[in-house]
């Protein structure tokens, strides 16, 4: 049962409480979580998978579940996100381990910020990353993106990728 009124986009999909496994694993064991403030408990991962929830219902976008189409297995979020605090909407992602390298990042990314600017008008949207998180940083120029500043986020030093606007059709 998805969770929330998010649309599915291709192998894209709302939050569901099947999620929860997955992001887990993600939250509490994978490396990649130092980029994003190191390593939680499986507590902080249910709390931030249910805040996943809260931010569709109150501003009608967010993290969207990406699914592996040939074993159906849960491979990332990503979506657009705008918390308190946040200098403006961003285009974010967390590709689980094993789901890195596969063109699964990029192609979500590039259908989650086209239906962001479609459906919410938001953009041309920024990515917050962490300067050692060289991964995302390849990811945001393969999308076309560019620093535009640095910024102080929540304590932490974050690059500013702005990303294009969409081009019309």
């Amino acid at each position: 049962m998805t969770l929330s009124a998010a649309p599915t986009l291709t192998t894209l999909r709302g939050p569901d409480r099947s999620d929860l496994g997955a992001f887990t694993a993600w939250v509490t064991g994978s490396a990649r979580m130092a980029h994003v403030g190191g390593n939680g408990s499986a507590g902080d991962a249910w709390r931030d998978l249910l805040a996943g929830i809260g931010h569709w219902h109150w501003l009608g976008y967010g993290f969207f579940t990406l699914v592996e189409t040939a074993t159906g297995a849960v491979a990332s979020r990503i979506g657009v996100l705008n918390h308190a605090g946040w200098p403006e909407p961003e285009l974010a992602w967390h590709l689980f381990d094993g789901y890195e390298g596969l063109g699964f990042g990029h192609e979500a990314a590039q259908a989650v910020r086209d239906w962001t600017q479609d459906v919410h008008r938001l953009g041309p949207l920024i990515s917050m990353v962490a300067p050692a998180n060289t991964r995302s940083q390849a990811l945001d120029e393969r999308l076309g993106a560019v620093v535009e500043r640095t910024h102080d986020h929540d304590g932490e030093p974050a690059l500013i990728y702005r990303h294009p606007a969409k081009v019309a059709a």
